[in-house]
């Protein structure tokens, strides 16, 4: 756990003042995902076209963020952020959800971790 001291607290408070924005209190019961998978070696970039053309149109999706790691040329970090654990669920039966899975698939090494969250709030979350 990371203690912040008062001063911290007031500044990043004043900061969100400025910035005219508080931090989104979140619906309940959002779901989200964070996961790092491994691209074949020299794939990165072409893995992570296919994994970005399949989101246009995927309902309950409130976030979908595919992020290169600057320190591993194969690695890829995928966070999503779902208005329910059903939504997510029903995201994966979509046409073009199962083109781009049926695309990369060849083109994924592994999968080094997962982690599935409770998202409480943030920017661009509902409130």
């Amino acid at each position: 756990m990371i203690a912040l001291g008062r001063r911290t607290v007031m500044a990043g408070a004043v900061a969100m003042a400025v910035a005219g924005r508080a931090p989104a209190a979140a619906p309940r019961g959002m779901y989200g995902l964070i996961g790092k998978m491994r691209a074949a070696p020299g794939k990165r970039d072409e893995l992570i076209a296919i994994l970005l053309e399949g989101t246009g149109a995927m309902p309950g999706c409130l976030s979908y963020v595919v992020a290169r790691d600057p320190k591993d040329a194969d690695a890829i970090w995928v966070t999503e952020v779902w208005d329910s654990r059903e939504s997510h669920a029903a995201s994966l039966k979509l046409p073009a959800v199962q083109a781009a899975i049926a695309k990369g698939r060849p083109l994924i090494d592994g999968f080094d971790s997962s982690v599935e969250t409770e998202p409480v709030g943030g920017v661009g979350l509902p409130g």
